[in-house]
Formats: C-alpha cells, structure tokens, sequence
C-alpha cells in the first residue's frame, strides 16, 4: 500500500500548486481596482536581463483606480515604463522622473467579458494539468499492481481516493474562477 500512498501524496501536491498557480494567475487578471498583484507577471528588460518588476520597484495603491511604481533604480524608469505600456494590462503609465502613476481606467462590458473568458481558460488549463496529474498517480498505481506491489483492492481504494482529491481541488479551481468573475462583473 506504500506505493498508493506515495503516488496519492505527490499527486495531492502536485494539484496544491496547480490551485496555486491558478491563483497567481486569476490575481494578474485585470478587475477594476489597482492591486499590486496585477503587475507580477510583467518582466522588465533591465540592462538585456529579463528581471520582475517587482524585483525592481516598489508598488503602492494610494487610490482604487491609481497604482504608484517607484523605480529603485532610476535608470530602469524607462524600461519599467515601457514595459508596463506593452503588457496586458492595457493601460498609459506616465512617468514624472521620479514615480510611474498608472491610472486605470474604468472597464468596459466588453473588456470585462474578454477578461472572464482568459479567466475561464486559465481555469481550465489548471483542470487539464491536474487530470494530467491524475492519469500520472493512476498509472503508477496501476504499473504497482501489475508489478505485484500493491493487490487489486489496494488499487480500487487508491483510485477512489485519486478521484476524490482531483475532484476537490477541481471544486477549489471552480470556487476560485466563480470569485475572480464576481469581481469582474462588479461595477
């Protein structure tokens, strides 16, 4: 039974950092509030290395619409400034030399529709990781079996405890996809 629960335990942490990532990336979708979390994704061509804009200035929302970027170095000022313009955000940075004042305008019933459909494929591209997950721990569960490791019984409880786990952290992706859309719709 060892090896049922080996492949149970690697196949429960592997779907804990699919909901994971699936939350880092349901938190870089655009809503109509600043946040800094929506600026995690956005890399910066600082110096010909590809660093995080995170890694490079500090964040700060003094206003529901309005995110201040302060450059820690500011050479970087206009590679943060462009790279910004040209992420997804969809938005204008203006830069005074020493802060980047990224006003966020107000979305539109169209931008927010597109917006909940990239939130629907994020959701459903960590669904197919974990049942890709899933065939992964059956299989091995399986190869167990066949190898004389585990007996039949074993591997029917194995898979029904493989079923159940995929299947709450499908509902944790649902739950997730459900909230990021309400935040969307909301005016």
């Amino acid at each position: 039974m060892a090896d049922v629960a080996t492949s149970l335990k690697e196949a429960t942490e592997k779907m804990n950092k699919a909901v994971e990532v699936a939350k880092d990336d349901f938190g870089a979708i655009r809503t109509g509030r600043a946040h800094p979390g929506m600026f995690n994704k956005i890399m910066v061509d600082y110096y010909g290395t590809y660093t995080a804009l995170s890694q490079l200035a500090s964040i700060q929302i003094p206003e529901n619409r309005l995110a201040l970027v302060s450059p820690f170095d500011k050479g970087a000022m206009a590679s943060i400034e462009k790279a910004i313009r040209d992420s997804d955000l969809g938005v204008n940075p203006a830069s005074d030399g020493v802060v980047i004042r990224v006003a966020l305008p107000q979305l539109t019933e169209e931008r927010r529709k597109d917006y909940i459909k990239v939130a629907k494929t994020k959701a459903e591209d960590s669904k197919i990781s974990m049942r890709n997950i899933r065939r992964a721990a059956k299989e091995a569960m399986e190869k167990a079996e066949k190898d004389g490791d585990i007996s039949k019984d074993d591997l029917s409880r194995g898979e029904k405890e493989l079923e159940k786990i995929t299947s709450d952290h499908v509902a944790k992706i649902d739950e997730l996809l459900k909230h990021k859309e309400a935040e969307l719709l909301e005016v």
